[in-house]
């Protein structure tokens, strides 16, 4: 089928209002009426069908309606209002960038995308944030901007181009950021057990032997090292900090915002002081409460992480 006839098909094309479609998964689906239908034991709005190649249900559902589950997502509904408002319209921008006529479906529903579980995730608050910034989205020159958030950033938020490279983006260069601090992810402490940091290095080809010591480069602007070096009875051995948390799990790693790691030979355990919660880059999500908590309009929130941006209307 050409990109074309795709496009023609595309219910979120054709459609009278904004649409996206959503890759459910698979399964059963249970219609209720010509708006609402029923997926896993899930309310959702809009309407559902079945892509014959896969046998996977898609849904189609307008985009405002899609975004009053998101928000109530990946924010709790009794955060400020300009918080929450915030969130919708970098939650608009998101999806308004990812239509994509040439396959079956535009979004997952998880946090590979947004986290969207249907009409009983809907509350007041977060729906009336939506509705309050309805076809609102955040504009870079003319077009939309690139957009990232996470939960808490720990004092500053990172670079794009530092965190995954590709051409920096200006205003995604890392802001300092005081306003998380009520987050309980603003400090912590992890311990993680040293025969799993040994296999996050055999996984990467390195073996030090038994460690010693861990030492972190000197941190970026963000106050994030790039890089631990394990020191070992074998050897020495230098891994990316990303490869790290990545092979140790972002729950025992929760951001690569390291400040020192202690050894306990006694304990064979690693203390790692750090801070934040998530990749850190963009949008502070306890910081935008904080802000919020303030006074400071979702407008302002959104120019403070995302310094050069501004709101428009689609």
């Amino acid at each position: 089928m050409t990109s074309r006839a795709l496009a023609q098909d595309d219910p979120a094309v054709s459609s009278q209002v904004q649409a996206l479609r959503i890759l459910l998964g698979s399964g059963s689906v249970q219609t209720i009426d010509a708006q609402t239908f029923i997926y896993e034991g899930r309310r959702y709005r809009g309407t559902a069908a079945v892509l014959p190649e896969t046998g996977q249900v898609v849904s189609t559902v307008p985009v405002e309606q899609y975004l009053y589950s998101v928000v109530s997502r990946e924010m709790p509904r009794s955060w400020p209002a300009g918080s929450l408002q915030a969130q919708a319209i970098l939650a608009r921008t998101y999806v308004l960038q990812r239509s994509n006529p040439n396959r079956g479906y535009d979004l997952v529903p998880s946090e590979a995308d947004q986290v969207y579980t249907g009409v009983d995730a809907e509350a007041p608050q977060t729906t009336a944030a939506v509705d309050a910034t309805a076809g609102q989205a955040l504009r870079f020159g003319n077009g939309f901007a690139s957009i990232a958030y996470s939960s808490c950033c720990g004092g500053h938020t990172e670079s794009s181009a530092d965190a995954w490279g590709g051409k920096p983006l200006p205003y995604l260069s890392g802001v300092a950021c005081t306003y998380c601090k009520d987050s309980s992810w603003y400090r912590w402490t992890q311990t993680i057990g040293t025969d799993r940091l040994r296999a996050a290095l055999q996984a990467q080809g390195m073996n030090p032997g038994d460690l010693l010591q861990v030492t972190l480069d000197a941190p970026d602007a963000s106050g994030r090292p790039r890089f631990w070096t394990f020191a070992g009875t074998m050897g020495t051995a230098r891994m990316k900090a990303s490869d790290v948390r990545r092979l140790v799990g972002t729950r025992l790693l929760p951001s690569l915002l390291v400040r020192k790691v202690d050894l306990d030979s006694a304990t064979l355990t690693a203390n790692v002081d750090g801070a934040g919660l998530g990749h850190g880059v963009g949008f502070c999500q306890w910081g935008a409460r904080g802000l919020a908590k303030t006074g400071a309009t979702a407008a302002a929130i959104l120019a403070f992480y995302f310094p050069g941006t501004n709101v428009g209307t689609l």
